[in-house]
């Protein structure tokens, strides 16, 4: 991989070549840990409270969220009370080990915030129960090699992303509910159909106990397969959610550009508004390879989604 322009420009600046090359490939993971502490606790140590403010006041990463705390836990406890016995709630932690988001979920580590001892600060909290589950399924399987048995979990978590975003409501850090299934292939996406259901029935129950009536919902599927899976999405999934849940427009959704080269299979979007005129999209999800690759076995799969706290809270404030 070639050096980038500002790895260039930093190693003529400071009169060392190989710079780059040395705190890669030369030094320990371990030793390059301990020597960044080193070096941020000297930079700190130099740090006045006065210049500490400023960056307070000026860092996107550091500002305080736009949403009641009290309407967060409001809406989380709903969420909470309404997922399907099958799931777990689970509390992660703050970080993650370094290339969670890059090996795992194949996003540019630029996007994260890397940080020293070998770990990056929450970007997405999908990610972090993918690794979760993968471990419960890798015990499930020493148990019985052929198990069927499916992990689900859930967490709410703040995330951090390093990415500037464009819009007046995009910021750095927010709230996220997510969940994370895994399992083992079943024949016709038999696993992904029907947890796909029970994920997005979640979200249709808490969506309607949080912000109540009247409430627009309109379920998009994409079908990133072959043609002949548009059947078994009118079947297996538009067929029950209307069932249980009655008048929810749902449709399919060729068009979708973003998330093809993330989601496997299929992937969703769920959307929600007082009327047509502002339908706003809230939830999005999908079948990934994730527990395929962290356990190096084809048979394992996985389905995330996740919804935006804080655009709930926001979007439909009584």
């Amino acid at each position: 991989m070639p050096k980038s322009k500002i790895v260039e420009r930093i190693e003529r600046e400071v009169g060392i070549a190989d710079l780059f090359e040395a705190l890669t490939n030369r030094i320990k993971p371990v030793d390059l840990a301990s020597l960044l502490i080193e070096v941020y606790g000297e930079r700190a140590a130099h740090r006045t409270a006065a210049s500490v403010l400023n960056d307070y006041e000026q860092s996107r990463f550091v500002r305080l969220s736009s949403i009641s705390p009290l309407r967060l836990m409001a809406w989380e406890q709903i969420a909470f009370q309404s997922l399907p016995e099958d799931f777990e709630a689970i509390a992660l932690a703050p970080v993650s080990p370094l290339g969670t988001s890059s090996a795992v979920g194949a996003v540019d580590q630029n996007r994260v915030i890397s940080a020293v001892r070998n770990v990056e600060v929450l970007s997405d909290s999908t990610n972090v129960m993918a690794l979760e589950c993968a471990l419960r399924r890798r015990e499930l399987m020493r148990q019985n090699p052929k198990s069927r048995e499916p992990v689900h979990l859930a967490s709410s978590e703040r995330l951090i992303r390093a990415q500037h975003y464009g819009g007046a409501n995009s910021v750095a850090h927010f709230s996220l509910f997510g969940l994370c299934s895994a399992g083992r292939v079943e024949d016709n996406l038999a696993f992904e159909l029907k947890t796909l259901v029970l994920q997005i029935g979640f979200y249709i129950r808490a969506l309607r106990a949080f912000l109540g009536e009247p409430l627009k919902l309109r379920l998009a599927v994409t079908n990133l397969g072959s043609a002949e899976r548009d059947n078994l999405i009118q079947t297996d999934i538009f067929a029950p959610i209307q069932t249980a849940f009655g008048t929810i427009q749902c449709d399919l959704d060729p068009t979708r550009t973003g998330g093809r080269n993330y989601y496997v299979d299929l992937c969703f979007h769920l959307y929600a508004g007082r009327d047509e005129s502002d339908m706003l999209e809230l939830v999005d999800g999908g079948a990934v390879n994730w527990t395929q690759t962290l356990l190096s076995n084809n048979k394992e799969r996985c389905v995330i989604s996740g919804i935006g706290s804080e655009r709930v809270c926001s979007a439909f404030e009584k």
